[in-house]
Protein backbone atom coordinates (compact mmCIF):
# COMPACT_ATOMS: atom_id res chain seq x y z
CA UNK A 1 0.00 0.00 0.00
CA UNK A 2 1.53 3.51 -0.68
CA UNK A 3 1.01 6.41 0.40
CA UNK A 4 -1.11 8.08 -2.95
CA UNK A 5 -3.58 4.81 -2.38
CA UNK A 6 -3.92 5.74 1.15
CA UNK A 7 -5.11 9.20 0.02
CA UNK A 8 -7.27 8.23 -2.90
CA UNK A 9 -8.75 5.48 -0.29
CA UNK A 10 -9.36 8.44 2.16
CA UNK A 11 -11.10 10.79 -0.61
CA UNK A 12 -13.14 7.79 -1.81
CA UNK A 13 -14.41 6.67 2.33
CA UNK A 14 -14.98 11.07 2.56
CA UNK A 15 -17.37 10.47 -0.27
CA UNK A 16 -19.22 7.87 0.88
CA UNK A 17 -19.59 8.77 4.32
CA UNK A 18 -20.61 12.40 3.33
CA UNK A 19 -23.82 10.45 1.24
CA UNK A 20 -24.47 8.11 4.30
CA UNK A 21 -24.51 11.63 6.55
CA UNK A 22 -26.97 12.92 4.48
CA UNK A 23 -29.49 10.20 4.31
CA UNK A 24 -29.45 9.66 7.78
CA UNK A 25 -30.19 13.05 8.15
CA UNK A 26 -33.22 12.84 6.13
CA UNK A 27 -34.08 10.11 8.37
CA UNK A 28 -33.65 11.57 11.33
CA UNK A 29 -35.28 14.71 10.56
CA UNK A 30 -38.60 13.13 8.50
CA UNK A 31 -38.65 9.88 10.26
CA UNK A 32 -37.81 10.51 13.64
CA UNK A 33 -38.25 14.18 13.83
CA UNK A 34 -35.92 15.06 16.36
CA UNK A 35 -35.92 18.62 17.70
CA UNK A 36 -39.11 19.75 15.55
CA UNK A 37 -41.74 17.93 14.18
CA UNK A 38 -43.67 18.09 11.07
CA UNK A 39 -46.91 16.97 9.10
CA UNK A 40 -45.16 17.39 6.07
CA UNK A 41 -42.73 14.95 4.77
CA UNK A 42 -40.81 15.07 1.52
CA UNK A 43 -40.00 12.06 -0.25
CA UNK A 44 -36.18 11.39 -0.27
CA UNK A 45 -36.38 11.53 -4.28
CA UNK A 46 -36.81 15.32 -4.26
CA UNK A 47 -33.46 15.76 -2.39
CA UNK A 48 -31.33 13.71 -4.91
CA UNK A 49 -30.08 16.86 -6.60
CA UNK A 50 -29.28 18.98 -3.00
CA UNK A 51 -27.40 15.93 -2.36
CA UNK A 52 -24.95 16.06 -5.61
CA UNK A 53 -24.86 19.86 -5.07
CA UNK A 54 -23.35 18.90 -1.52
CA UNK A 55 -21.00 16.76 -2.71
CA UNK A 56 -19.85 19.07 -5.15
CA UNK A 57 -19.32 21.75 -3.02
CA UNK A 58 -17.47 19.96 -0.09
CA UNK A 59 -15.12 18.64 -2.64
CA UNK A 60 -14.24 22.23 -3.87
CA UNK A 61 -14.04 23.28 0.10
CA UNK A 62 -12.32 20.05 1.02
CA UNK A 63 -9.80 20.99 -1.87
CA UNK A 64 -9.48 24.33 -1.10
CA UNK A 65 -8.69 23.67 2.55
CA UNK A 66 -6.53 21.09 2.08
CA UNK A 67 -8.57 18.54 4.04
CA UNK A 68 -6.57 15.69 2.42
CA UNK A 69 -3.40 17.18 2.79
CA UNK A 70 -1.23 15.50 5.21
CA UNK A 71 0.20 17.49 7.61
CA UNK A 72 3.05 15.29 9.98
CA UNK A 73 2.77 15.82 14.24
CA UNK A 74 -1.05 17.84 13.57
CA UNK A 75 -3.74 16.86 16.13
CA UNK A 76 -6.77 15.18 15.40
CA UNK A 77 -8.68 18.03 16.63
CA UNK A 78 -6.99 20.26 14.28
CA UNK A 79 -7.74 18.13 11.54
CA UNK A 80 -11.60 17.69 12.30
CA UNK A 81 -11.66 21.60 12.42
CA UNK A 82 -10.80 22.18 8.81
CA UNK A 83 -12.99 19.29 8.08
CA UNK A 84 -16.06 21.50 10.20
CA UNK A 85 -14.83 24.15 8.67
CA UNK A 86 -15.09 23.29 4.81
CA UNK A 87 -18.33 21.66 5.68
CA UNK A 88 -19.98 24.66 7.04
CA UNK A 89 -18.67 26.73 4.23
CA UNK A 90 -20.31 23.86 1.73
CA UNK A 91 -23.38 23.96 3.98
CA UNK A 92 -23.52 27.92 4.03
CA UNK A 93 -23.75 28.10 0.28
CA UNK A 94 -26.44 25.21 0.07
CA UNK A 95 -28.73 27.51 2.45
CA UNK A 96 -27.76 30.44 -0.09
CA UNK A 97 -28.72 29.21 -2.98
CA UNK A 98 -32.09 27.44 -1.69
CA UNK A 99 -32.44 30.79 -0.48
CA UNK A 100 -32.11 32.34 -4.39
CA UNK A 101 -33.58 29.15 -6.23
CA UNK A 102 -36.38 27.75 -3.21
CA UNK A 103 -36.82 24.54 -4.06
CA UNK A 104 -39.96 22.45 -3.47
CA UNK A 105 -38.07 19.80 -0.88
CA UNK A 106 -35.91 22.00 1.41
CA UNK A 107 -35.34 21.93 5.30
CA UNK A 108 -32.64 23.92 6.78
CA UNK A 109 -33.05 21.76 10.05
CA UNK A 110 -31.57 18.85 7.93
CA UNK A 111 -28.73 20.95 6.63
CA UNK A 112 -27.91 21.12 10.40
CA UNK A 113 -27.89 17.53 10.65
CA UNK A 114 -26.45 16.83 7.72
CA UNK A 115 -23.33 19.31 8.92
CA UNK A 116 -23.12 17.39 12.29
CA UNK A 117 -23.26 13.81 10.92
CA UNK A 118 -20.65 14.71 8.10
CA UNK A 119 -18.14 16.08 11.19
CA UNK A 120 -18.96 12.90 13.09
CA UNK A 121 -18.35 10.72 10.33
CA UNK A 122 -15.09 12.01 8.95
CA UNK A 123 -13.63 12.53 12.01
CA UNK A 124 -14.15 9.10 13.33
CA UNK A 125 -12.76 7.82 9.77
CA UNK A 126 -9.78 10.33 10.35
CA UNK A 127 -8.91 8.64 13.76
CA UNK A 128 -9.29 5.09 12.46
CA UNK A 129 -7.04 6.41 10.08
CA UNK A 130 -4.48 7.29 12.51
CA UNK A 131 -4.39 3.93 14.38
CA UNK A 132 -3.98 2.15 11.13
CA UNK A 133 -0.67 3.78 10.30
CA UNK A 134 0.57 4.09 13.66
CA UNK A 135 0.20 0.57 13.27
CA UNK A 136 2.44 0.57 9.96
CA UNK A 137 4.68 3.06 11.03
CA UNK A 138 5.52 1.21 14.05
CA UNK A 139 6.15 -2.48 11.66
CA UNK A 140 8.15 -0.04 9.45
CA UNK A 141 5.81 0.65 6.66
CA UNK A 142 4.97 3.41 4.60
CA UNK A 143 8.07 5.01 6.54
CA UNK A 144 9.56 8.26 5.08
CA UNK A 145 13.13 7.77 5.61
CA UNK A 146 15.31 11.04 6.03
CA UNK A 147 18.84 12.31 6.79
CA UNK A 148 19.85 14.34 9.10
CA UNK A 149 22.65 17.26 8.78
CA UNK A 150 24.14 18.66 11.82
CA UNK A 151 24.89 17.13 15.46
CA UNK A 152 24.54 20.32 17.28
CA UNK A 153 21.48 20.95 19.88
CA UNK A 154 19.42 21.83 16.95
CA UNK A 155 20.47 18.45 14.97
CA UNK A 156 19.31 16.52 18.33
CA UNK A 157 16.32 18.43 18.98
CA UNK A 158 15.61 16.88 15.10
CA UNK A 159 16.66 13.33 16.09
CA UNK A 160 14.98 13.58 19.57
CA UNK A 161 11.48 14.45 17.71
CA UNK A 162 12.20 11.86 15.05
CA UNK A 163 12.24 9.12 17.96
CA UNK A 164 9.81 10.34 20.15
CA UNK A 165 7.01 10.47 17.42
CA UNK A 166 7.24 7.44 15.37
CA UNK A 167 3.49 8.70 14.60
CA UNK A 168 5.23 11.50 12.18
CA UNK A 169 6.40 8.27 10.03
CA UNK A 170 9.77 9.02 9.27
CA UNK A 171 13.04 7.18 9.66
CA UNK A 172 16.20 8.38 10.12
CA UNK A 173 19.08 6.55 8.19
CA UNK A 174 21.50 8.62 10.13
CA UNK A 175 23.07 12.17 10.25
CA UNK A 176 25.76 13.54 9.00
CA UNK A 177 28.75 16.17 10.47
CA UNK A 178 32.11 17.70 10.02
CA UNK A 179 33.59 15.70 12.88
CA UNK A 180 34.32 18.27 15.41
CA UNK A 181 31.53 17.23 18.04
CA UNK A 182 31.36 15.33 20.63
CA UNK A 183 28.05 13.05 19.11
CA UNK A 184 29.95 11.73 16.00
CA UNK A 185 30.03 8.38 16.95
CA UNK A 186 26.64 8.23 16.40
CA UNK A 187 23.65 9.49 18.47
CA UNK A 188 21.51 6.28 19.94
CA UNK A 189 21.17 3.94 16.76
CA UNK A 190 21.14 6.95 14.56
CA UNK A 191 24.67 6.35 12.97
CA UNK A 192 27.16 9.25 11.94
CA UNK A 193 27.60 8.41 8.42
CA UNK A 194 29.84 10.99 7.13
CA UNK A 195 31.01 14.72 6.82
CA UNK A 196 29.29 17.11 4.78
CA UNK A 197 31.44 16.86 2.09
CA UNK A 198 30.03 13.28 1.95
CA UNK A 199 26.12 15.24 1.35
CA UNK A 200 26.29 14.37 -2.89
CA UNK A 201 27.43 10.56 -2.06
CA UNK A 202 25.22 10.09 0.03
CA UNK A 203 21.91 11.06 -1.64
CA UNK A 204 23.35 9.46 -4.72
CA UNK A 205 23.94 6.30 -2.74
CA UNK A 206 20.18 6.70 -1.45
CA UNK A 207 17.63 6.78 -3.73
CA UNK A 208 14.89 6.24 -1.34
CA UNK A 209 15.73 8.98 0.29
CA UNK A 210 11.91 11.67 0.83
CA UNK A 211 13.65 14.50 3.29
CA UNK A 212 17.04 15.86 4.58
CA UNK A 213 16.67 17.74 7.70
CA UNK A 214 19.53 20.68 7.33
CA UNK A 215 20.44 21.82 10.78
CA UNK A 216 23.12 23.85 11.11
CA UNK A 217 24.36 26.78 12.97
CA UNK A 218 23.22 29.87 11.28
CA UNK A 219 26.57 31.08 10.40
CA UNK A 220 27.20 28.28 7.71
CA UNK A 221 24.73 30.04 5.23
CA UNK A 222 26.91 29.41 2.36
CA UNK A 223 27.08 25.28 3.40
CA UNK A 224 23.34 25.75 4.06
CA UNK A 225 22.53 27.12 0.74
CA UNK A 226 24.83 24.21 -1.33
CA UNK A 227 22.59 21.64 0.67
CA UNK A 228 19.53 22.93 -0.68
CA UNK A 229 20.71 23.13 -4.01
CA UNK A 230 22.09 19.56 -4.03
CA UNK A 231 19.13 18.24 -2.85
CA UNK A 232 16.95 19.81 -5.22
CA UNK A 233 19.69 18.62 -7.80
CA UNK A 234 18.90 14.99 -6.66
CA UNK A 235 15.14 15.56 -6.21
CA UNK A 236 15.01 15.15 -2.54
CA UNK A 237 12.99 16.97 -0.01
CA UNK A 238 14.87 19.70 1.77
CA UNK A 239 13.59 21.22 5.46
CA UNK A 240 15.83 23.81 7.33
CA UNK A 241 15.33 23.45 11.13
CA UNK A 242 16.37 27.64 12.01
CA UNK A 243 19.28 28.07 14.01
CA UNK A 244 17.42 30.59 16.47
CA UNK A 245 20.64 30.96 19.56
CA UNK A 246 20.59 27.25 18.51
CA UNK A 247 17.66 26.68 20.67
CA UNK A 248 14.46 24.64 19.66
CA UNK A 249 11.66 27.17 19.24
CA UNK A 250 9.41 26.16 21.43
CA UNK A 251 12.44 27.53 24.29
CA UNK A 252 12.92 30.76 22.75
CA UNK A 253 10.57 33.26 24.25
CA UNK A 254 8.59 36.43 22.20
CA UNK A 255 8.61 40.03 23.97
CA UNK A 256 7.37 43.08 23.08
CA UNK A 257 9.24 45.93 25.11
CA UNK A 258 7.73 49.22 24.18
CA UNK A 259 7.14 48.34 20.56
CA UNK A 260 10.49 46.70 20.23
CA UNK A 261 10.59 42.84 20.22
CA UNK A 262 12.74 40.66 22.27
CA UNK A 263 13.75 37.17 22.11
CA UNK A 264 14.25 35.43 25.89
CA UNK A 265 15.38 32.10 26.50
CA UNK A 266 13.12 29.97 28.61
CA UNK A 267 15.23 27.21 30.71
CA UNK A 268 14.01 23.13 30.03
CA UNK A 269 12.18 22.94 32.93
CA UNK A 270 8.49 21.95 33.73
CA UNK A 271 7.06 25.46 35.34
CA UNK A 272 6.01 26.18 38.92
CA UNK A 273 1.82 26.03 38.03
CA UNK A 274 2.50 22.68 35.51
CA UNK A 275 4.17 21.11 38.64
CA UNK A 276 1.64 21.97 40.52
CA UNK A 277 -0.91 20.41 38.36
CA UNK A 278 1.26 17.58 38.24
CA UNK A 279 1.56 16.84 41.69
CA UNK A 280 -2.05 16.85 41.92
CA UNK A 281 -2.24 14.74 39.79
CA UNK A 282 -0.04 12.27 41.13
CA UNK A 283 -1.04 12.33 44.19
CA UNK A 284 -4.86 11.48 43.29
CA UNK A 285 -3.74 8.50 41.37
CA UNK A 286 -2.26 6.99 44.23
CA UNK A 287 -4.24 7.96 46.58
CA UNK A 288 -7.04 5.99 44.13
CA UNK A 289 -4.87 3.05 43.52
CA UNK A 290 -2.96 2.73 46.80
CA UNK A 291 -5.05 -0.15 48.30
CA UNK A 292 -5.02 -2.30 45.53
CA UNK A 293 -1.15 -1.51 45.07
CA UNK A 294 -0.59 -2.14 49.00
CA UNK A 295 -2.27 -5.42 48.42
CA UNK A 296 -0.67 -6.50 45.34
CA UNK A 297 2.84 -5.20 48.05
CA UNK A 298 2.04 -7.67 50.52
CA UNK A 299 1.74 -10.65 47.87
CA UNK A 300 4.86 -9.96 46.60
CA UNK A 301 6.44 -8.98 49.68
CA UNK A 302 5.75 -12.77 50.73
CA UNK A 303 7.19 -14.27 47.88
CA UNK A 304 10.18 -12.59 48.38
CA UNK A 305 10.65 -13.59 51.91
CA UNK A 306 9.72 -17.38 50.50
CA UNK A 307 12.23 -17.24 47.65
CA UNK A 308 15.76 -16.42 49.42
CA UNK A 309 17.06 -14.43 51.97
CA UNK A 310 17.58 -10.71 52.82
CA UNK A 311 15.19 -7.61 53.11
CA UNK A 312 12.29 -7.66 51.38
CA UNK A 313 12.45 -3.89 50.30
CA UNK A 314 15.67 -2.49 48.44
CA UNK A 315 16.70 1.28 48.62
CA UNK A 316 19.03 2.44 46.13
CA UNK A 317 21.24 5.91 45.74
CA UNK A 318 19.58 7.65 42.92
CA UNK A 319 19.97 11.19 41.67
CA UNK A 320 16.98 13.59 41.92
CA UNK A 321 16.20 17.14 40.41
CA UNK A 322 19.41 19.12 40.48
CA UNK A 323 21.64 16.59 41.07
CA UNK A 324 19.82 16.08 45.08
CA UNK A 325 20.72 12.54 45.42
CA UNK A 326 17.63 10.54 47.83
CA UNK A 327 16.88 7.11 48.42
CA UNK A 328 14.51 5.20 45.58
CA UNK A 329 12.88 2.13 46.90
CA UNK A 330 12.16 -0.82 45.31
CA UNK A 331 11.16 -4.74 45.58
CA UNK A 332 14.62 -7.24 46.32
CA UNK A 333 14.54 -8.60 42.83
CA UNK A 334 18.51 -10.21 43.59
CA UNK A 335 20.42 -11.75 45.53
CA UNK A 336 21.32 -10.37 49.00
CA UNK A 337 25.28 -9.80 47.81
CA UNK A 338 23.56 -8.54 43.67
CA UNK A 339 25.92 -4.86 44.29
CA UNK A 340 29.46 -6.91 45.58
CA UNK A 341 29.11 -9.34 42.03
CA UNK A 342 28.46 -6.19 39.99
CA UNK A 343 31.90 -5.36 39.09
CA UNK A 344 32.59 -8.83 38.46
CA UNK A 345 29.67 -9.04 35.75
CA UNK A 346 30.79 -5.80 34.32
CA UNK A 347 32.08 -7.83 30.90
CA UNK A 348 28.78 -8.95 30.75
CA UNK A 349 27.16 -5.43 30.40
CA UNK A 350 24.48 -5.09 27.35
CA UNK A 351 24.03 -1.11 27.53
CA UNK A 352 25.82 1.42 26.36
CA UNK A 353 26.80 4.77 28.00
CA UNK A 354 27.10 5.19 31.76
CA UNK A 355 24.32 2.06 32.31
CA UNK A 356 24.81 -1.05 33.55
CA UNK A 357 22.03 -3.53 31.71
CA UNK A 358 22.54 -7.25 31.37
CA UNK A 359 19.24 -9.46 30.01
CA UNK A 360 19.64 -12.85 31.78
CA UNK A 361 21.55 -11.11 35.01
CA UNK A 362 22.48 -14.45 37.02
CA UNK A 363 21.96 -12.52 39.92
CA UNK A 364 18.05 -12.37 39.91
CA UNK A 365 16.00 -14.44 41.98
CA UNK A 366 13.26 -16.35 41.09
CA UNK A 367 10.48 -14.49 42.00
CA UNK A 368 12.89 -11.43 41.07
CA UNK A 369 12.26 -12.00 37.07
CA UNK A 370 8.77 -12.50 37.13
CA UNK A 371 8.80 -8.90 39.48
CA UNK A 372 11.26 -7.74 36.65
CA UNK A 373 9.60 -8.70 34.16
CA UNK A 374 6.33 -7.09 35.27
CA UNK A 375 7.69 -4.18 36.24
CA UNK A 376 6.22 -5.24 39.97
CA UNK A 377 9.59 -4.36 41.57
CA UNK A 378 9.07 -0.54 41.00
CA UNK A 379 5.84 -0.46 43.14
CA UNK A 380 7.02 0.81 46.33
CA UNK A 381 8.53 3.78 44.17
CA UNK A 382 4.80 4.79 45.24
CA UNK A 383 6.07 6.05 48.54
CA UNK A 384 8.95 8.02 46.53
CA UNK A 385 6.33 9.46 44.65
CA UNK A 386 4.29 10.44 48.56
CA UNK A 387 7.16 11.94 49.58
CA UNK A 388 7.54 14.26 46.44
CA UNK A 389 11.16 13.20 45.38
CA UNK A 390 9.70 11.58 42.35
CA UNK A 391 6.42 11.08 40.07
CA UNK A 392 4.34 8.99 38.54
CA UNK A 393 6.12 10.16 34.66
CA UNK A 394 9.14 11.28 33.91
CA UNK A 395 12.76 10.40 33.11
CA UNK A 396 14.26 7.69 35.07
CA UNK A 397 16.09 8.75 37.77
CA UNK A 398 19.99 7.64 37.28
CA UNK A 399 22.81 5.98 39.93
CA UNK A 400 25.57 8.53 40.72
CA UNK A 401 28.35 6.35 38.82
CA UNK A 402 26.16 7.07 36.36
CA UNK A 403 25.46 11.05 36.33
CA UNK A 404 29.28 11.39 37.15
CA UNK A 405 30.14 9.70 33.42
CA UNK A 406 27.24 12.04 31.56
CA UNK A 407 28.03 14.59 28.65
CA UNK A 408 26.91 17.94 29.20
CA UNK A 409 23.81 18.00 27.35
CA UNK A 410 23.01 14.56 29.47
CA UNK A 411 22.58 16.50 32.37
CA UNK A 412 19.44 18.02 30.69
CA UNK A 413 17.18 15.29 32.05
CA UNK A 414 18.19 16.16 35.49
CA UNK A 415 16.03 19.41 35.20
CA UNK A 416 12.77 17.84 36.94
CA UNK A 417 11.41 15.25 39.13
CA UNK A 418 12.59 12.10 37.55
CA UNK A 419 9.52 9.43 37.62
CA UNK A 420 8.35 5.59 37.70
CA UNK A 421 8.04 5.42 34.08
CA UNK A 422 8.42 7.59 31.22
CA UNK A 423 8.65 7.96 27.20
CA UNK A 424 11.20 6.13 27.03
CA UNK A 425 10.19 3.65 28.89
CA UNK A 426 7.08 2.94 26.38
CA UNK A 427 9.38 3.97 23.59
CA UNK A 428 11.62 1.08 23.56
CA UNK A 429 12.79 0.50 27.27
CA UNK A 430 15.69 -1.29 27.99
CA UNK A 431 16.04 -2.45 24.55
CA UNK A 432 16.81 1.52 23.83
CA UNK A 433 20.79 3.05 23.27
CA UNK A 434 21.46 5.89 26.29
CA UNK A 435 21.71 8.81 23.73
CA UNK A 436 18.40 7.74 22.23
CA UNK A 437 16.87 7.59 26.36
CA UNK A 438 18.30 10.89 26.78
CA UNK A 439 17.06 12.35 23.94
CA UNK A 440 13.47 11.16 24.97
CA UNK A 441 13.21 11.91 28.24
CA UNK A 442 14.39 16.20 26.98
CA UNK A 443 12.02 15.69 24.33
CA UNK A 444 9.39 14.76 27.00
CA UNK A 445 10.69 17.89 29.56
CA UNK A 446 9.88 20.78 26.33
CA UNK A 447 7.18 19.33 25.91
CA UNK A 448 5.44 18.41 28.89
CA UNK A 449 1.57 18.38 28.93
CA UNK A 450 -1.01 16.85 31.35
CA UNK A 451 -2.27 14.74 28.66
CA UNK A 452 1.01 13.66 27.84
CA UNK A 453 1.56 11.97 31.66
CA UNK A 454 -1.80 10.38 30.94
CA UNK A 455 -1.17 8.80 27.72
CA UNK A 456 2.37 7.76 29.12
CA UNK A 457 0.28 6.25 32.03
CA UNK A 458 -2.14 4.35 29.60
CA UNK A 459 0.66 2.95 27.53
CA UNK A 460 2.52 2.11 30.06
CA UNK A 461 0.24 -0.23 31.08
CA UNK A 462 0.47 -2.94 28.15
CA UNK A 463 3.87 -2.82 27.98
CA UNK A 464 4.14 -3.83 31.71
CA UNK A 465 2.03 -6.95 31.09
CA UNK A 466 4.07 -7.92 28.09
CA UNK A 467 7.50 -7.13 29.28
CA UNK A 468 8.47 -5.59 26.76
CA UNK A 469 11.93 -4.11 26.86
CA UNK A 470 11.88 -5.36 30.49
CA UNK A 471 15.08 -6.15 32.22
Amino acid sequence: MTRRTIRNLTVITDLVLINIAFVLAYIVRYRFQWLLETTFVDPYESYLSQQLLLNILLLITFSQNKVWRRRRGEFWIDEISRVGFATATSIALMMAYTFWFRPLAFSRLMLIWALLFIVVFIGLARLARRVMLGFLYNRGQLVDHVLVIGSGEVGRGVIRTLLARPDLGYKAIGYLDDGSRENNIGLGRIPHIGSLMDADTILSNNPQLHTVFIALPGEMHREILSLLRLCHEHNVRAQVVPDLLQLSLNRVEFNNMAGIPTLGIRDIHISRGQQLLKRAMDLLIVLIGGIPALLVGLIIAVAIKLDSSGSVLYAADRVGRHGKPFKMYKFRSMIEDAEQKKAMLQHLNEADGPIFKIKDDPRLTRIGRVIRRLSLDELPQLINVLRGEMSLVGPRPPLPEEVAAYKPWHRQRLSVIGGITGLWQVSGRSDLTFDELCLLDIYYIENWSLWTDIRILMQTIPHALFGKGAY
